[in-house]
């Protein structure tokens, strides 16, 4: 993926590294549309930040996906990049069924459902452009698991395999599968993760992003540093130190 000159819509990125990276990726020359479901939210941010567009979407909605899709394509039929950045994590106790099966499905609709729709309304079109690219999110916990997060994990995991195999499918396509691996960042995904220090202060995340797309515009995973004590534990044979370390930490992995 080229670090400017594209039309890309961010899904998910009215908060948090969603809009962070949005900004940053303005900045460095191109055209951003961002989605969300709160539409005084996105009102503001329009207001707030001139040149970026707003687009009302919910992920885990399959006719506001669709709308959505229709609505971003008619203003911006340049459109080349599409990065699936909405996801939801929540803290889960299975010894009972009652207290999170609702959450589950929940995490599951938005972190798994949502991309593959997303990328299934804009594939043809994406393929139709001389240059593309689909960023997919999935995460650290997609490797190591943190034991209070179960569904979030397992849907990070899928995400990773899911990016994995679109790479091998559309390797005789114009279009080019990335996947994002963020480590703990200090956004709103978890109450207290935004003052936490275990996470990775957000500013510098965006910005070794940034800084990887555009000295590695080849890559297939964009890795932060911070995240490959995770990323790697098992091809190190430490998973289960590693593991340990992460649930030691912070009990909400933040």
């Amino acid at each position: 993926m080229d670090i400017s000159g594209n039309t890309i819509f961010i899904p998910g990125s009215t908060s948090g590294i969603g809009l962070a990276l949005a900004l940053e990726l303005q900045a460095r020359g191109n055209t951003v549309i961002l989605g969300g479901r709160r539409t005084d939210l996105l009102g503001k941010i329009a207001a707030d930040y001139p040149g970026i567009d707003t687009v009302t979407i919910d992920t885990a909605d399959p006719a506001s996906i669709a709308t959505a899709a229709q609505e971003v394509l008619a203003r911006h039929p340049d459109l080349n990049v599409l990065i699936t950045m909405a996801g939801v994590m929540r803290v889960e106790d299975w010894h009972q069924p009652e207290s999170f099966l609702d959450s589950a499905e929940s995490v599951v609709t938005t972190n798994v459902l949502g991309p593959i729709r997303l990328i299934a309304a804009f594939i043809a079109h994406l393929r139709s452009r001389p240059d593309a690219t689909i960023m997919t999110v999935s995460s650290g916990l997609g490797f190591a698991p943190l034991k209070a997060t179960p569904s979030y994990n397992a849907s990070k995991a899928a995400i990773h395999l899911l990016s994995e195999s679109l790479r091998l499918q559309l390797a005789d396509t114009n279009v080019k599968v990335v996947e994002l691996v963020p480590p703990a960042v200090r956004t709103g995904l978890l109450p207290g993760q935004e003052s936490s220090e275990f996470a990775m202060p957000l500013d510098e995340f965006v910005a070794e992003v940034v800084g990887l797309i555009e000295t590695q515009p080849d890559a297939t995973e964009i890795q932060v540093e911070r995240v490959k004590f995770l990323r790697y534990a098992e091809a190190r044979g430490d998973y289960d130190k590693v593991v340990a370390a992460l649930n030691a930490a912070d009990p909400h992995g933040r």
